[in-house]
């Protein structure tokens, strides 16, 4: 017997000190990104409000296919999109439940079936203005490691 109750003695594996991989730096860098968008309220213009933004209006009363393919872009979706029977239809209602605007299924369909170059129009402006309105707030923290 040894003493120590009965029991053999084992050696204790040393402790392996792992070699520094990577230095200590300047720490972590978190960003955080802070989208504000307008909401709420009526259409920013008028459908008949063709004036204020010559260039669409032109588009619209030349080709508007082509202004479809500009504002399914502007939207977010495929360019393909405008292909699809409805999808002008799809993207006024999303425009205006995306920025809670006031109004109705019903209106959107008469608009952009009774008025499809001044909707796309009034459409259009909507995304430009209401884009433009966002607001991007970038922050870099550092944290010590």
């Amino acid at each position: 017997m040894d003493g120590s109750g009965g029991k053999g003695t084992e050696a204790k594996p040393e402790k392996m000190e792992l070699p520094v991989l990577t230095q200590p730096g300047l720490g972590v860098t978190t960003t955080t990104v802070t989208t504000i968008t307008q909401t709420g309220g009526g259409w920013s213009t008028g459908l008949l409000d063709v004036c204020g933004d010559t260039n669409t209006f032109l588009m619209g009363a030349l080709v508007p296919c082509c202004l479809d393919l500009s504002l399914a872009h502007q939207y977010g979706e495929c360019m393909c999109l405008p292909l699809l029977p409805g999808s002008t239809f799809a993207m006024r209602v999303g425009i205006r439940e995306r920025f809670k605007i006031r109004g109705s299924v019903c209106e959107d369909w008469a608009t952009v079936y009774c008025c499809y170059p001044l909707a796309l129009c009034q459409m259009i402006r909507e995304m430009k203005k209401r884009l433009k309105t966002q607001i991007y707030t970038v922050s870099t923290a550092l944290e010590s490691s």
